[in-house]
C-alpha cells in the first residue's frame, strides 16, 4: 500500500530566478522614480525661495505655520512676493537723494543717499532675505547720528532695484561690490564701513573676502557660516529631516543662479578679510545658532567681537534691543 504526500499547507516555493530578478527591478524603479520626483521637489522648491512673485502673500515662517500648511508647503513650496518699499526717508524727516548705478548681471540697482552734516566717513546698508532698503531706515538713523552718511542699498530683485531673483548672497555681492564703487568715486577718502542684515551680511563677506572690496570696517548681523547649514535649518524648522533634500535644495538653486551652492560658504569668505569686523547675532535666532555666528567670528582674520542679543531673533538685534545696539555698534565705530 503506497504511502500518499501530504503538502505543508503554510509551506511556499521558494522565489524562481526571474522573480528574483523582477522584485529586484520593481525596487530599483520605486527608488529611481522617488529620487527622481525628489529632484523635481527640489528643483520647484529652490526656484520658489529664489524667484520673486509679482504679487501675493509671502509665506509665514517655519515657527508660525500649522502642521497642515507646513505638510502644503513642503509639497507646493513658499511663496515670496516681489519686495518693495513701503516707506521712504522722507517718512522720518530726512534729507535724501534716490541714485542708481549698475550691479549684478548690469541690473539697475536703486538706493538712498543720506548726506549727514559732519563727515566721520560712508556706511553702506544691506537688507535682509525677501527684504527691501526701506528695512535699513531705523539702522541708519543710528548711523546718522553718529556722523556717518548713508547709502541704503536695494539688492536686484528687491525695491526699486530691476531683477526678479536672489542668489542668497552670492550674486548680491556684486551689489555690495558695485555700492562700494560708487561711494568711493561719489565721497572720495571718507572711511568706508559695510552694514548687513543676514543674506546682506553675507554678500558683505563675499564681496570682501572674495571678490576685492575694502572697507574700513563690517558690522555683520545673522550671518550664516554655510549655505548647506542655512537650507538644513529651514528644515530643523518645518520638522522633517533635511538630508538629502537640503543637499538637492543646495545643488538646484546654485545650477538656476549658475554657481555651485556647496561653495556659497561665508566662513572661508571670511578667513580673508583682515579689516576690524563685528558680528551681531539673536540669541534666539533659530536660523543662525550661536554655533554658526561662532565659526564665521573665529574665521575672520582681524580680531573680530561676536555680541550676542539674548532676547532677539533671527535678525532683530536693532529692532529689538535698540539700546543695545547702538552701544555696541558706537563701541565699535569710536576708535576707528
Amino acid at each position: 500500500m503506497s504511502k500518499e504526500t501530504v503538502s505543508d499547507p503554510d509551506s511556499t516555493p521558494p522565489p524562481t530566478r526571474r522573480t528574483r530578478k523582477r522584485i529586484i527591478k520593481c525596487g530599483v524603479a520605486i527608488l529611481l522614480i522617488g529620487f527622481v520626483g525628489l529632484n523635481i521637489l527640489a528643483y520647484r522648491h529652490a526656484k520658489a525661495m529664489t524667484h520673486f512673485i509679482p504679487a501675493g502673500k509671502r509665506t509665514d515662517r517655519p515657527e508660525e505655520l500649522t502642521t497642515a500648511r507646513k505638510i502644503r508647503t513642503l509639497l507646493t513650496g513658499i511663496s515670496l512676493p516681489r519686495p518693495i518699499n513701503r516707506s521712504t526717508p522722507d517718512d522720518l524727516g530726512l534729507s535724501f537723494e534716490t541714485v542708481s548705478f549698475p550691479g549684478a548681471h548690469d541690473i539697475e540697482l536703486e538706493a538712498w543717499f543720506i548726506r549727514s552734516r559732519n563727515q566721520n566717513g560712508v556706511v553702506a546698508l544691506f537688507h535682509g532675505y525677501g527684504g527691501a532698503k526701506d528695512s535699513l531706515l531705523p539702522a541708519a538713523t543710528e548711523f546718522l547720528d553718529l556722523g556717518l552718511t548713508t547709502l541704503l542699498v536695494d539688492f536686484h530683485g528687491s525695491g526699486g532695484s530691476g531683477g526678479n531673483t536672489t542668489s542668497i548672497g552670492w550674486h548680491e555681492a556684486e551689489d555690495v561690490v558695485a555700492a562700494a564703487n560708487w561711494i568711493r568715486e561719489s565721497e572720495p577718502g571718507q572711511p568706508l564701513y559695510l552694514h548687513g542684515i543676514s543674506l546682506g551680511a553675507v554678500a558683505i563677506l563675499r564681496a570682501t573676502g572674495s571678490l576685492g572690496v575694502e572697507a574700513d570696517g563690517l558690522i555683520l548681523e545673522s550671518p550664516f557660516d554655510r549655505m548647506q547649514t542655512t537650507v538644513e535649518r529651514r528644515f530643523d524648522a518645518m520638522g522633517v529631516p533635511s538630508f538629502p533634500s537640503a543637499q538637492l535644495l543646495v545643488f538646484w538653486g546654485g545650477v538656476q543662479h549658475g554657481f555651485n551652492g556647496f561653495a556659497h560658504n561665508p566662513i572661508e569668505y571670511a578667513r580673508n578679510i583682515d579689516c576690524p569686523a563685528i558680528v551681531l547675532l539673536g540669541g534666539k535666532d533659530p536660523r543662525v545658532t550661536l554655533t554658526d555666528g561662532t565659526r564665521v567670528t573665529e574665521a575672520l582674520k582681524a580680531k573680530a567681537d561676536l555680541v550676542v542679543f539674548e532676547s532677539a531673533g533671527h535678525a532683530q538685534c536693532q529692532s529689538n534691543a535698540p539700546e543695545e545696539w547702538r552701544k555696541t555698534v558706537t563701541q565699535f565705530l569710536t576708535p576707528h
